[in-house]
């Protein structure tokens, strides 16, 4: 597997956007849940409150992480007939078992052509 940074953002970077849940509870706490992050979460009386204590959580969990960017390359996987293509190109039959497919093939074309002409025929007398 290849695995490469893409890029590390700066401490200088463009403000990060996060969708939040916000659950009201039957007993009339609101609960703020990060989308993404099920861990980060916030509990408050208010919508405003719980929002106010998620940021707070996230400032400080981001504070002491760094985010980048990563991008991983699937490992290349070959087709699965590959392994057999030309795999009887030695065998000194191999000419001889071609030419009789040949011989087949054409014999099974005549007769489909056979088939076809009796089938116009008869629509022709119809």
């Amino acid at each position: 597997m290849n695995l490469s940074v893409l890029t590390t953002p700066s401490q200088e970077s463009s403000e990060l956007t996060y969708d939040v849940l916000i659950e009201n509870q039957e007993d009339g706490m609101v609960i703020a849940t990060v989308l993404g992050l099920p861990d980060c979460k916030a509990t408050g009386a208010t919508k405003e409150e719980a929002l106010t204590i998620l940021h707070e959580h996230l400032t400080a969990r981001l504070a002491k992480a760094e985010i980048v960017s990563i991008k991983i390359e699937p490992p290349s996987s070959e087709h699965p007939w590959m392994k057999f293509a030309g795999m009887y190109k030695d065998n000194p039959l191999f000419d001889e078992v071609q030419a009789y497919i040949e011989a087949d093939r054409r014999k099974l074309d005549a007769e489909m052509e056979e088939y076809y002409q009796k089938l116009d025929a008869e629509d022709e007398t119809k």
